[in-house]
């Protein structure tokens, strides 16, 4: 049985991660695979309220002194920006197994320094992604390796949520890019192959005289193999929230919508082959618990996890390239409007 460390108790480790966690370990069969204490955890901020459900601590190593590095996963939740110093603190400290919030870094000196501390201590490092643990994206996929449809033509992905208040506020993010394409392009890369950016662009969140440069909106193209065409775009000050993609096929297309909170886990697949009728499925999609299951079970059973790692580093190399293209938009002065 596994013990769980979470590291980070902003949004993601204390609305997200825990509340999963506990789900989970109220659902699953007995030992299968989460040891019965309560998790642990502490914050590199100053600590804030007590946490529900949460035991806390000042330190890493006071969770080292109460916690079996052998027996523990710890999920870093961190900003991107400050995940290699403490994945390195941690390992120093006996620490094995980590599963990492996306993006697992804001750049490729990042990913790499990850990299060589996951091969220099013999880490597992798995990364949170949860639309690729998606029952969308596994239909998604089904339908494109089924051929049905005829071949893939073009991916379209709209992201959308109300997110002001958090960039203005606390801010955690380098950019747009980092907050919801992580999601997007992993499922584009899984879905279409590997892709090469086109066009990037981005702008910053505005509220009255409040400023925070490249967190309004972002927009992606990507070309993939066979000229495949995926263009991805966020909007993180619009008033309503949206999570669909679109895959046009030779033959048809399907629509889908991801939940857009956990609130309401339900995912919507419409698909329209040429000809013939329309087909409409409603389904339950709690993809954060079925990523975080995944991972607690591969790691109790030593599951390599290397492949995935490489395709979030793929994602992190994309999304590089585009802030790059996107900042040379920038200094021309195009695009700089909320």
């Amino acid at each position: 049985m596994l013990h769980t460390l979470l590291v980070g108790l902003g949004r993601s480790g204390r609305e997200l991660h825990l509340p999963v966690l506990h789900k989970l370990r109220q659902t699953t069969a007995a030992g299968d695979p989460f040891a019965p204490e309560p998790p642990l955890g502490y914050d590199i901020r100053p600590a804030g309220e007590p946490v529900p459900g949460l035991v806390t601590v000042d330190s890493s190593a006071a969770a080292r002194a109460r916690l079996d590095p052998a027996r523990t996963v710890v999920h870093l939740c961190t900003p991107p920006d400050q995940r290699v110093e403490v994945l390195r603190e941690l390992a120093g400290l006996g620490f094995r197994r980590f599963l990492v919030e996306k993006p697992i870094g804001t750049d490729g000196a990042a990913v790499e320094a990850m990299r060589r501390l996951r091969d220099e201590r013999g880490l597992a490092l798995a990364v949170v992604a949860p639309w690729l643990h998606s029952t969308l994206t596994e239909r998604l996929g089904r339908l494109v390796r089924s051929g049905s449809l005829g071949g893939l033509r073009r991916i379209t992905v709209h992201q959308r949520k109300p997110r002001l208040r958090r960039s203005l506020s606390t801010p955690s993010h380098p950019s747009a890019f980092d907050v919801e394409l992580p999601h997007s392009v992993g499922v584009a890369l899984r879905l279409a192959g590997a892709g090469r950016v086109e066009a990037a662009s981005w702008t910053d969140a505005r509220a009255g005289t409040s400023v925070v440069p490249r967190m309004g909106t972002a927009q992606l193209t990507l070309r993939h193999e066979a000229d495949v065409i995926s263009e991805i775009d966020t909007d993180l000050t619009s008033p309503l929230r949206e999570r669909s993609i679109t895959l046009e096929f030779d033959a048809g297309t399907a629509v889908g919508h991801y939940p857009v909170s956990g609130e309401d886990p339900y995912a919507h697949l419409r698909v329209r082959p040429i000809g013939l009728p329309q087909t409409h499925e409603v389904f339950p999609d709690e993809a954060l618990d079925a990523c975080l299951l995944h991972v607690y079970r591969g790691f109790a059973a030593g599951a390599d996890v290397t492949a995935d790692f490489a395709l979030q580093a793929e994602v992190v190399a994309v999304l590089e390239r585009a802030k790059e293209q996107a900042a040379a938009v920038d200094r021309k002065g195009y695009l700089h409007v909320g």
